[in-house]
């Protein structure tokens, strides 16, 4: 099953079982997002900023030097606690052989505090590099950042029980838009997939076009 035919199967049971004030807040938000502009990411031919962020085990990982290696498909996700996060990087997982084929790698990036990511890598059996971005930082770079507004704060805490700054380790209830980036080795991003709607993905075949198209297949 496609990666979006997934996403639309947990948006329906999503829609069917969530709470009506939670559904009408994030619906509400997403709408906020789409019409703002605030968040829509780095775009193809733009430089892609480099970063230093660790990983559940406290190495560190610098995005130009893994980009001396080969190009990267730089990924930004939620949280695990999110389904639909969770959809992604399963399907992201099981291409992970041929992305290395085309000479590639996968990182992803999280707000989460790391023993949250750690508890997921086991989790989901994830084989490539997930980083910490706590505060947002590397996210805003990338043009992704954006801090939830208070009633949807309210709706995260009290309705669906998801303190954000805690999951983060932080004070600020912030979220990157998903945002998933194809950087080759020069910087350059050369396939970008940017959506205020989290329930939407880029799809695992349009990463190996892209690496394909890089390596000139």
């Amino acid at each position: 099953m496609r990666l979006k035919d997934q996403l639309e199967q947990a948006k329906a049971g999503f829609l069917s079982i969530a709470p009506e004030e939670a559904r009408d807040s994030i619906l509400l938000h997403i709408g906020e997002l789409q019409r703002s502009g605030i968040a829509f990411g780095l775009r193809e031919g733009e430089e892609a900023p480099d970063f230093v962020l660790s990983d559940p085990l406290g190495e560190e990982v610098t995005l130009y030097r893994e980009l001396a290696k080969g190009p990267v498909v730089l990924t930004f996700y939620r949280g695990g606690w999110c389904p639909f996060c969770s959809l992604q990087l399963r399907a992201y997982q099981q291409i992970l052989p041929e992305i290395r084929k085309l000479g590639g790698q996968l990182i992803a990036v999280t707000p989460q505090r790391p023993d949250h990511t750690l508890s997921q890598l086991e989790k989901e059996a994830l084989a490539f590099r997930v980083l910490s971005d706590p505060h947002g930082h590397v996210a805003d770079r990338y043009g992704l950042l954006y801090e939830l507004p208070e009633y949807l704060r309210l709706t995260f805490a009290n309705t669906l029980k998801r303190d954000l700054a805690a999951v983060n380790d932080t004070d600020r209830w912030v979220l990157p838009v998903p945002g998933t980036f194809i950087v080759d080795s020069g910087g350059i991003v050369r396939r970008a997939r940017v959506d205020p709607d989290f329930m939407q993905r880029m799809e695992p075949e349009e990463i190996l076009d892209g690496l394909k198209e890089l390596r000139g297949d």
